[in-house]
């Protein structure tokens, strides 16, 4: 019933159109409910003398009935259905929310397939309760308390042989929704493994053939969807036998009532029209008890998929806009982590930090893997939140930043980079508020009528002359990351598609398109997490070359196992074991003789290796 309570909020915005609907059905079922009167009142009429205005006016009143009785059966259905599917697509929406708002920890603690499934079966579960379940129940209300009322008018005697079976029907519903329920709900739990094995197989494809294990993926796959169709069955099991029970105890309660009603029509306690009116009026109830049983079906269903949907919605962000965080004026890009000590996870990771770094300065951080350089850079855009006071962006706690405001200043490119299954120019656009970057008509014009100006604005295929300007921004940051030349060699040039995580592009390639992603955010904050790892050393050098006037106009943080990657950096911080242990430029580092020289010399010695083989 809690679950329900929370589930209210989502009929607000639609309460009229759902209060509309169920007022459609309890009209339709008046005028439908009238049909079996009619036919009785006809066969009585009929039996007292056969005319050709009664042959014509009665078919004509009860046809004229029905349609009535139609038209308000399509609004309702059209009115609750809409409403089901608009309240779907505002929880789908609800749901997609409190995803992306989760901190990076949630993602670690909860599988991806089970977030999927809880997106999409268990949500399909919930919809129902809103529009079938809500039409049969009202349909199966308003019968009884409508048609009861009608039969007891008729004959007392008769409707009273209808409470003989009638408790038969109850405890059958209940006995057999409590299990269906308890089941379902360990089948939605199963599904989101399955979900979770094929979502992990399909993102693992390259090692699962590296390996060569594809039969034996298939073949355990095979046996989870085994399993979930044993499960699937055994809950089959007792949704098929709450109909025929239904209809056996109704049925039986429908034998009584002819073996008991046939005598009494023939002693003429109650008219051939009177009976015939009764039994109609019966068949019509058992229709809407049945549906009763269908109802009791889809709750038990949909409760349990909703129990799962709002465990996830009840989640609060660990990480989330401050009390007392407001609007800051433009971040210009100074960082500063004072005393800073944080631990993850209950293991402690950064030790004692204290690191000033002035706007417009190259930092770079290099360590041993595991050594906390990727930890102290996820605490500036808040991705893992530090102590309060410990880490400042232009003097102010990063806390008392809007996320918004704090993560739009930042540019980060991780170590796995991830790109989406869209074309390369969507891909090192994404982040980017689009309409910052339109030009405006007047500037077009302008445009146009310097050839000078215009020469240097590149086209897209010559289409959409209103976003040039972003287009020719797209080109910028492709060339600054060193990725426009591998651009003009595939088949669509920036309109290329990159396929699932950027498979169809090499590991260099999907580094690049992250780097120019980032440099086109244009942030004042510039964050390199290892982010060239995975190219050589000719093209490490173009991609720095690229980013140096970059640099020189934002606050850059490079992380990085080579030296040649950080060797220009205005400052050099070598961390060991989450304490930062050395600082300074390389040639203060080299001449110092530390932890920083001895990476140098093992990495030229390695050069020297590789140069003679």
């Amino acid at each position: 019933m809690e679950e329900l309570k929370k589930f209210a909020r989502y009929f607000k915005p639609y309460k009229y159109q759902v209060i509309v609907g169920i007022l459609f059905i309890l009209v339709s079922m008046a005028f439908g409910l009238l049909v079996p009167f009619y036919i009785g009142r006809a066969i009585d009429d009929l039996s007292a003398g056969v005319t050709t205005e009664k042959i014509v006016y009665y078919p004509l009143l009860i046809l004229g009935i029905s349609a009535v009785s139609g038209v308000f059966l399509f609004w309702q259905r059209r009115l609750l259905i809409n409403a089901s599917r608009h309240i779907e697509y505002d929880m789908r929406g609800d749901f997609y929310a409190a995803l992306v708002n989760q901190p990076l920890e949630f993602f670690q603690n909860n599988r991806v397939g089970d977030l999927m499934a809880r997106a999409t079966n268990d949500l399909s579960a919930v919809r129902q309760i809103v529009g079938p379940m809500i039409l049969y129940s009202f349909q199966a209300i308003f019968a009884l308390a409508i048609v009861l009322p009608i039969l007891l008018n008729i004959n007392v005697k008769l409707t009273l042989l209808l409470f003989i079976t009638m408790p038969l029907v109850s405890l059958t519903v209940k006995f057999l929704g409590e299990r269906i329920h308890v089941r379902f709900e360990k089948i939605q739990e199963f599904f989101s493994d399955i979900t979770a094995r094929a979502q992990e197989n399909l993102s693992g494809v390259r090692v699962i053939r590296a390996y060569a294990q594809e039969q034996s993926e298939i073949e355990k796959f095979q046996e989870l969807n085994r399993e979930y169709a044993k499960r699937n069955i055994a809950l089959v099991k007792y949704g098929a036998a709450m109909r025929p029970l239904l209809f056996f105890f109704i049925g039986l309660g429908f034998v009584i009532i002819v073996a008991v009603g046939v005598p009494m029509a023939v002693r003429g306690e109650i008219t051939a029209g009177e009976f015939t009116s009764f039994i109609l009026y019966l068949q019509r109830m058992i229709w809407y008890l049945i549906a009763l049983g269908y109802v009791v079906n889809l709750y038990q269903r949909g409760t349990a998929s909703l129990k799962r949907f709002n465990q996830i919605l009840e989640i609060e962000p660990t990480i989330r806009d401050a009390p007392d965080a407001q609007e800051q004026p433009k971040i210009k890009g100074a960082i500063e982590f004072r005393n800073l000590t944080f631990a993850y996870n209950g293991k402690p990771v950064l030790h004692e930090i204290n690191l000033k770094i002035n706007e417009g300065q190259t930092v770079a951080l290099v360590g041993k893997t595991g050594s906390g350089k990727s930890t102290l850079i996820s605490l500036i855009p808040r991705l893992l939140d530090a102590p309060e006071g410990t880490v400042l962006v232009d003097d102010t706690p990063v806390r008392r930043f809007p996320l918004a405001q704090l993560r739009r200043s930042i540019g980060v490119v991780p170590q796995e980079t991830f790109l989406f299954s869209n074309t390369l120019a969507e891909n090192i656009a994404f982040g980017v508020d689009k309409d910052e970057l339109r030009i405006t008509n007047d500037e077009l014009r302008e445009t146009e009528n310097n050839p000078d100006s215009q020469s240097q604005i590149p086209s897209f295929n010559g289409e959409q002359s209103e976003i040039l300007n972003l287009e020719s921004e797209i080109r910028k940051s492709a060339e600054i990351a060193s990725l426009a030349e591998d651009i003009e060699d595939f088949p669509y040039k920036y309109e290329q598609l990159v396929g699932e995580r950027g498979i169809t592009l090499s590991g260099g390639q999907k580094q690049r398109t992250a780097i120019a992603r980032a440099v086109m955010r244009n942030p004042r904050i510039l964050i390199l997490d290892d982010s060239l790892s995975a190219v050589d050393t000719y093209t490490e050098e173009k991609i720095l070359n690229g980013l140096r006037d970059v640099r020189a106009t934002r606050t850059t943080i490079i992380v990085s196992h080579r030296i040649s990657t950080v060797r220009d950096a205005d400052l050099i911080c070598v961390l060991h074991d989450g304490r930062i242990i050395e600082r300074g430029t390389h040639e203060e580092l080299i001449k110092f003789g530390g932890e920083y020289a001895n990476l140098y010399e093992r990495q030229l010695l390695e050069e020297e290796l590789e140069a003679t083989d």
